[in-house]
């Protein structure tokens, strides 16, 4: 396993634990500490902001280009914007998971990334 592979691990660990770490019983929906988090008014969904923002710090250290910075920010900024509206949020928040969202984009972009950088082998050679 890569030093990016490992990396990327800990970004979906992190991911699931924020976003789908439970499954409410009797039902196939997931829930994480974000969910949990946002139900604390007033400081619930700021403090659920942090995973994110270290998400995206990770993704800009690996290489991830501005436009893709650009798409999970929305993504983060759709979670807060319409996460703190009171019930309202709190049901947005557990079919959104904007943390799982954005670490699948940064995969699938490393993913991508490494397959151009990897030398095609000739079949006549």
């Amino acid at each position: 396993m890569t030093p990016i592979d490992l990396e990327l691990q800990k970004l979906e660990n992190l991911a699931n634990r924020m976003d789908a770490a439970f499954r409410i019983p009797g039902t196939g929906i997931r829930v994480g500490a974000d969910s949990i988090i946002g139900l604390v008014p007033g400081i619930g969904d700021g403090l659920a902001l942090a995973p994110a923002g270290w998400i995206m710090w990770k993704a800009r250290e690996l290489g991830a280009p501005s436009h893709l910075l650009t798409r999970m920010g929305a993504n983060v900024a759709i979670d807060a914007v319409i996460g703190s509206i009171p019930l309202i949020g709190d049901l947005f928040d557990v079919g959104w998971k904007a943390n799982l969202r954005n670490v699948k984009l940064l995969r699938e972009h490393m993913e991508r990334k490494m397959q151009t950088a990897s030398p095609v082998m000739d079949e006549a050679a």
